[in-house]
């Protein structure tokens, strides 16, 4: 499921990137106590209770400045707001309601999304009347909280999660569209590919690279079959983007893997691999998608009959966890071998959702057991007593042992083999979980 975004916005030092560091779990963001120190936004993922979500730490707005990196600042909080579905507005309460308060209240107001004001700095009780003054910026109810030491968080985020709509998403499909996202770094022709599936141009394509701001969807059907192609901004490793909008394009690119059956890892053929591609897969490996890579411009490299082969070596080298996802070289500019697409992609899809029956599933893990027995561990042995399927998209097993911490990690591959050997499950990731049969089983 996607996660909605929850930006964190506010003049500077009020707090925000220490709030934001709370609710990563972690100091992401550069903490310090002076203005503009975060000047690009900041993106983590976070949880409440029951709820997922992403939240982006931007930098303090200084409305009406003529200083190049506050105008820049405004600028990236502007765009951040524009992705959020809900907004954390953070003030200072020692400082009370300022002009700069007022201004950047007025830009949230013009936004038209739901926010929540935290008032921060409020350290102790005698400090609750600061809060009250607040009111008059007309956002509703302030909430007392201390960013530093975690008081009245669960209040605001309990409001913040209240404030995003169960439909956040604008765009839903049917179960059996299969939604298919390009991913990759900038100018590897994903865009280009969207157009030569599509046979028209849908998309926008520019040689230079980052054209593709917003992942675009653009759905299609053929042979029976209902898809939605999403084209997403490439992904560049932080300290090499310099643009403001590829920034933000980032988000969507991660929120369009999370929306997607299948993710299609576009590379370079001419430029070769590089270590962000590897980067990008694992976004989606993450998000247990189903995955293909294809490697496009092949009409632009200088080969000969062994070219292919070796290329398709060094991908398996660079990404020996994704030894399971197929590999397809086309060129976008010809259409070389781009049919083939749809139809990995549709394969893909059904691996990805195949659930398989529970006397079958064990009656192959039996045989695999009996084939090669688990070797002992200080005189012990492993025994697996049964498995079963407990979920699709990615696939996932449960497999009951006698004592999972027997259970080598070797092993547990041999046993994944076994089963991708028995029912294809190419294109797609699975999870083993290792289990103990309780005591209430075993009687």
């Amino acid at each position: 499921m996607p996660k909605p975004v929850v930006a964190i916005v506010g003049r500077p030092n009020v707090g925000k990137s220490t709030l934001f560091n709370r609710l990563a779990g972690n100091r992401i963001a550069i903490v310090e106590d002076r203005p503009g120190v975060t000047r690009d936004r900041i993106y983590a993922s976070s949880e409440w209770l029951t709820h997922q979500f992403h939240i982006i730490d931007t930098g303090g707005i200084e409305v009406g400045s003529e200083d190049e990196i506050l105008f820049r600042i405004r600028e990236q909080a502007e765009l951040a707001i524009a992705e959020a579905n809900a907004i954390i507005f953070v003030a200072d309460g020692k400082e009370g309601v300022t002009p700069a308060d007022q201004e950047v209240a007025q830009i949230l107001f013009r936004s038209r999304k739901p926010v929540a004001l935290a008032v921060n700095k409020v350290d102790n009780p005698d400090q609750i009347n600061n809060i009250y003054s607040f009111y008059e910026l007309g956002l509703g109810e302030p909430f007392a909280i201390s960013a530093e030491h975690g008081t009245g968080i669960g209040d605001l985020l309990d409001q913040v999660m209240a404030d995003i709509p169960e439909d956040f998403e604008e765009t839903e499909y049917d179960e059996d569209v299969i939604r298919v996202a390009l991913i990759g770094r900038p100018n590897v022709g994903k865009s280009s590919l969207v157009n030569a599936i599509l046979g028209t141009d849908r998309v926008l394509v520019s040689p230079e690279a980052g054209t593709t701001r917003d992942a675009i969807d653009t759905p299609f059907s053929t042979e029976d079959q209902d898809y939605v192609l999403i084209d997403t901004a490439g992904m560049r490793k932080r300290g090499k983007v310099y643009e403001t909008t590829e920034k933000y394009s980032v988000l969507r690119a991660l929120r369009a893997i999370e929306r997607c059956d299948v993710a299609v890892l576009v590379i370079d053929g001419e430029q070769g691999i590089i270590e962000q591609d590897k980067k990008i897969a694992g976004y989606a490996l993450e998000a247990g998608r189903a995955m293909m890579i294809v490697v496009n411009k092949w009409d632009i490299v200088e080969k000969d009959d062994k070219t292919a082969h070796k290329f398709e070596q060094e991908v398996r080298k660079q990404f020996p966890f994704m030894a399971w996802a197929p590999i397809l070289f086309v060129s976008a500019k010809t259409k070389q071998r781009v049919h083939r697409i749809l139809e990995i992609v549709k394969q893909n899809a059904e691996n990805h959702a195949l659930r398989i029956q529970t006397a079958v599933l064990n009656s192959v893990i039996e045989d695999a057991v009996a084939m090669t027995p688990p070797p002992t561990d200080k005189g012990r042995r492993l025994r697996v007593l049964y498995t079963t399927q407990v979920a699709v998209k990615p696939p996932a097993f449960a497999i009951f042992v006698n004592d999972p911490e027997l259970m080598h990690f070797s092993y547990e591959r041999y046993l994944e083999n076994k089963l991708r050997s028995a029912f294809g499950f190419e294109g797609t990731p699975m999870r083993m979980f290792i289990r103990q049969k309780s005591s209430k089983e075993k009687n």
